[in-house]
């Protein structure tokens, strides 16, 4: 009986889970009862014409990602829930725009998403309740880590919610998403922030925004609307600021990187509430000391190796105050 079990690989060895944020401008999550089949789309409830769009769309290389949830028990729907995370739009973002959509059965998911994606409005209502989505990956047929580490994380965060009386925040069980070494997995919508490793008190401190911002080097693992290599960067400016980094609005830019992306120079933007803009520059190094071998997954054949980055020569080279005066160059 193989007893591996690639979350415990990961945490044996130490490993730093920031740039795992996995990069994609719309997520579509879509209702669907489980059991689901170690690929999600092919489970068995999953409708053939949700099936062949899922297909299109990954033919197409638009960079959707498509996610199943498992209806949602503590707040059910009549019908099928459809969430739509579109990023922000303009140069500086705080992450997500949501659109959610009720219908009838998810046999008419496909035209809903077919008429979003085409820039048309869809034929049913939008939702425009405000709520903040915890999508927390319990995919076992997947991976045995998300079943081992995801499910009973995911009661413990149900719970957690009733403790605090969040009543619009919403914990939901998901697909795959990636990162079943970092089980108990999550994304956090509309911001957009995946994390890993969580307990507890790391998950209390994420919903309030209160703790030890220092959890962050352990639970982290980045922030989708950034290429992966600098959720590095992100999260050094986050451990400065604290949580008020969580009301900035950012942008991230890569400004050149070597052949062998051994290093990087990134560029990361924000704006404060008060209007605020500053520009830090810093290069990214390939950290040996942090880079790792594992396997991948429980189901991996070989080890893979995992290039880590460590931020060197933080630098704050532009700010211009609220008034629009430059004081830095």
């Amino acid at each position: 009986m193989n007893t591996f079990f690639c979350a415990e690989s990961s945490r044996q060895v130490g490993e730093d889970i920031i740039g795992s944020g996995t990069n994609y401008p719309t997520y579509i999550f879509v209702e669907c009862p489980t059991p689901w089949a170690g690929n999600a789309f092919e489970s068995k409830s999953v409708p053939p014409n949700l099936q062949a769009l899922v297909a299109q769309v990954k033919q197409s290389q638009l960079r959707v990602r498509f996610l199943l949830l498992a209806p949602n028990k503590s707040q059910p729907t009549n019908g099928t829930k459809v969430l739509i995370f579109a990023q922000e739009q303009g140069v500086l973002s705080q992450g997500y725009q949501k659109y959610e959509y009720n219908v009838a059965s998810i046999d008419q998911v496909a035209g809903v998403v077919e008429q979003y994606l085409a820039g048309e409005k869809p034929d049913c209502a939008p939702e425009t309740s405000e709520t903040r989505d915890i999508m927390v990956c319990t995919h076992g047929s997947h991976d045995k880590c998300c079943a081992r580490y995801g499910n009973p994380f995911y009661r413990e965060a149900l719970a957690m919610v009733a403790e605090l009386s969040l009543s619009r925040v919403r914990i939901w069980q998901a697909s795959h998403f990636g990162g079943h070494r970092f089980a108990p997995t999550a994304i956090d919508f509309p911001a957009g922030r995946y994390y890993g490793g969580l307990d507890r008190d790391s998950f209390k401190s994420i919903l309030t925004r209160t703790g030890d911002i220092e959890c962050m080097n352990r639970v982290y693992r980045g922030w989708s609307i950034l290429p992966t290599s600098m959720q590095v960067l992100e999260r050094e400016l986050m451990l400065i600021h604290g949580w008020d980094w969580f009301d900035y609005k950012v942008a991230g830019k890569i400004i050149k990187q070597s052949f062998n992306n051994s290093t990087i120079k990134a560029e990361l933007t924000f704006k404060t509430p008060d209007d605020s803009i500053y520009t830090y520059q810093a290069e990214l190094v390939r950290d040996e000391n942090q880079t790792v071998r594992l396997y991948g997954s429980c189901g991996a054949m070989k080890e893979s190796e995992f290039v880590k980055y460590s931020v060197e020569d933080l630098n704050l080279v532009e700010y211009w105050d609220s008034t629009e005066n430059l004081q830095i160059a």
